[in-house]
């Protein structure tokens, strides 16, 4: 059996009724995935959400790729065990982060397209925000990264780390 996909850490948010546009951010999101750039981004949201005293959420994607079964040589069991490494050190630094910042944490362990799984868990979160780290990939400067789509998307205020 697997480890939730959903986990919370820290105090408890109060009700509020939902208000787009308030004094400050409530829910604020980050999208990670292990490259320095969300790490950076991780670190700038949880400090976001200590001073404006919101909840933080901390969305983990990884995306399945079809190369595993393309490339010669590439272990299936592999990539899971970097995922299963990965969600299980977000995992103490969320449960770290909400006791030493006082903050509530929810950490969403996710598989498939990073945009959509984003999109996804801020429509269900309702978040105020999202936090992104800039992508590091080449090839992104052409097609467009996720952080480029989520701005595009028009639906938050994106802010994307270097």
């Amino acid at each position: 059996m697997g480890a939730p996909d959903r986990e919370e850490y820290g105090p408890r948010t109060r009700p509020l009724p939902f208000e787009r546009g308030t004094d400050g951010p409530r829910v604020i999101m980050v999208g990670v995935d292990g490259t320095r750039t969300s790490e950076r981004a991780g670190s700038y949201a949880a400090g976001l959400a200590r001073r404006q005293g919101a909840a933080l959420v901390v969305v983990f994607v990884s995306s399945p790729s079809g190369l595993t079964a393309l490339v010669p040589g590439m272990d299936a069991g592999a990539v899971q065990r970097t995922h299963d490494e990965l969600a299980d050190e977000l995992r103490r630094e969320c449960r770290r982060g909400a006791e030493q910042w006082g903050i509530p944490v929810t950490l969403l362990v996710r598989r498939g397209d990073a945009y959509g799984e984003l999109c996804s868990a801020a429509d269900e979160f309702q978040a105020d925000m999202l936090v992104v780290g800039a992508s590091e990939q080449a090839g992104h400067r052409l097609v467009g990264s996720v952080a480029t789509r989520l701005v595009r998307a028009g639906r938050w205020p994106v802010v994307v780390v270097p």
